[in-house]
């Protein structure tokens, strides 16, 4: 079953593929400008917002039919290229329009007598991408 999607990332759970989210953070913050003013109160004026942000883990494995580097080849791709992608989970599309992937980790965790990474965790870090 799907349970999301980034852009071509699918987060599905199934009994040949498992391939979820896990450690997930929805942040946003707003602008102030401080004006100092002589002999009295500083004067705080909000100026806007700043791009939403969503942090986030993928559990992949070959073990559990999801190859870690097909699927952090991806991702590579979408940012290296600043490409912004939707993100969708459950029946929930995240942000206003779309997100772009401003850093990525990849830990891996285990290998095979090749030395290919068999299982991964990889962290996402994505900021909002705004339609202007």
């Amino acid at each position: 079953m799907q349970i999301g999607t980034l852009g071509d990332v699918i987060f599905s759970v199934s009994d040949s593929t498992v391939e979820t989210i896990t450690n997930f953070v929805w942040s946003g913050s707003a602008r102030y400008s401080t004006h100092q003013r002589h002999l009295t109160h500083a004067l705080t004026e909000f100026t806007g917002l700043d791009p939403d942000s969503i942090t986030f883990d993928i559990l992949v494995s070959a073990y559990l039919g999801v190859d870690p580097m097909t699927e952090v080849v991806k991702i590579w791709g979408y940012e290296r290229k600043g490409t912004a992608v939707p993100l969708t989970i459950g029946t929930h599309a995240y942000g206003k329009y779309r997100w772009s992937i401003k850093s990525h980790k990849m830990k891996a965790q285990t290998f095979d007598k090749q030395g290919d990474i068999t299982s991964a965790t990889i962290s996402l870090t994505l900021q909002e991408y705004i339609q202007g």
